[in-house]
């Protein structure tokens, strides 16, 4: 479709959201007459979702945006099997009591990016668990299980993956496609919901939530996916070197989600602007058109913006200039990450390798050691090439803190407690 007449998909097209749409017509027709739903599904198999999740919350707040119900659907029901699409292996299975308590530290960033209430167009913040755990297995089996078609399940992408690579599928993952697709005849049908929305990994399962409800009685729904994005040098979004870019900030702090998206390769500033703010297009455009040494200035604006939707303002743009302070002064920011060390352990003297794992700069002394040994490792500004040496009270600075570095943009603060 040349041009769309809903801002909805407007918006979507133009910042580079779309990758498939079920029936782009009937969807921007429905869209431009009247208020719809539409959900996300978030699995929560860790206590936080991690930045390469942004993309679908994103995809939500426009939704809302532009003047539609958004609901964000928690998988406390479907997390109790694992989403098996393009795995090699089966999911660890998670409690009840995990589950629950992984929902309660991922709803915590909805409501930056959403608004939830009782009126027309406020989100909703929905479990599945609601409907999928007192279900009753014969009738189901009777009443939604006999809609599906072995054969047809078994040519999905992301069945075929695992099968063609003699990876085990089991019983109870090949239910999930089933159990995600009666949550969206569910939804229809509590809910009015028209659209299901998620990745390019997610089509399969959207498309049978669609047939599903063709064969259960549902109106007309539609599918809408996302590219599964990665940066231009191929990594995969929502991880760093030192781990997942975690949205809740206990998890992650402000300042180092600020910094991950900081340090953007030049290639990908201009679809970041677009994906992950709300900048307007033609202040994107001009961002984009800078070069040089100006693109580094591009990547602050960047973080900030994405960093502001997450943690606030005012927290964005501490992380700025605790940034500014330590690249561009060389001074030592109070609001740089920190790790506590007793001092009875600096008196005694504290391993080099012990502290860069300690401080999270190394998952293993291993890896410690790689960095010290590639010169990458500095205390106090200084760069240390013994591995053995150990890290004490007299490198305690003036400020009462050990600057930890490893390389040029990572710094812990280590504290003497």
């Amino acid at each position: 479709m040349s041009e769309f007449k809903s801002d909805f998909l407007r918006t979507l097209k133009e910042r580079g959201f779309i990758h498939q749409i079920s029936d782009e017509t009937g969807l921007d027709d429905l869209l431009a007459k009247e208020t719809v739903t539409a959900y996300i599904g978030f699995d929560p198999t860790a206590p936080s979702l991690h930045a390469g999740g942004l993309i679908q919350i994103m995809m939500l707040h426009w939704f809302q945006q532009t003047g539609h119900r958004p609901i964000s659907l928690m998988g406390g029901g479907t997390g109790m099997v694992g989403d098996p699409s393009f795995k090699d292996e089966a999911r660890q299975l998670l409690t009840p009591d995990t589950l629950n308590a992984n929902i309660a530290g991922i709803k915590k960033v909805f409501s930056n990016y959403l608004t939830y209430g009782d009126g027309a167009k406020d989100a909703l913040m929905i479990n599945n668990a609601d409907w999928l755990l007192g279900i009753n297995y014969l009738e189901f089996l009777r009443d939604v299980g006999r809609h599906f078609s072995v054969n047809r399940m078994l040519a999905f992408d992301s069945v075929k993956t695992r099968l063609e690579r003699e990876h085990s599928l089991s019983f109870l993952e090949f239910n999930y496609m089933i159990l995600q697709a009666y949550d969206f005849v569910e939804l229809s049908k509590r809910h009015g919901c028209r659209l299901q929305m998620g990745g390019s990994d997610q089509w399969g399962n959207i498309i049978n939530g669609i047939d599903l409800g063709h064969r259960m009685g549902t109106p007309q729904l539609y599918a809408l996916t996302s590219p599964l994005l990665t940066t231009s040098s191929g990594a995969k979004m929502g991880k760093s070197l030192s781990g997942a870019v975690w949205l809740n900030p206990e998890m992650l702090s402000a300042y180092d989600f600020w910094q991950y998206w900081r340090n953007t390769e030049d290639a990908d500033v201009s679809r970041f602007l677009k994906l992950y703010t709300t900048l307007p297009m033609n202040e994107i455009a001009r961002l984009s058109a800078l070069g040089g040494a100006e693109i580094n200035e591009v990547k602050k604006i960047l973080a900030t913006e994405v960093t502001a939707m997450l943690h606030g303002r005012q927290a964005a743009e501490q992380a700025a200039e605790t940034a500014r302070k330590t690249f561009e002064e060389g001074a030592i920011a109070e609001n740089l990450p920190s790790v506590d060390v007793s001092t009875a352990e600096l008196e005694a003297g504290i391993g080099l390798l012990t502290l860069v794992v300690k401080a999270g700069l190394a998952a293993s002394n291993g890896e410690a050691r790689r960095h010290v040994q590639g010169g990458a490792v500095r205390i106090n500004d200084v760069a240390v090439s013994d591995e053995r040496r150990a890290i004490g009270t007299a490198d305690v600075s003036a400020d009462g803190v050990i600057k930890l570095s490893l390389g040029k943009k990572k710094h812990i603060l280590v504290r003497p407690a």
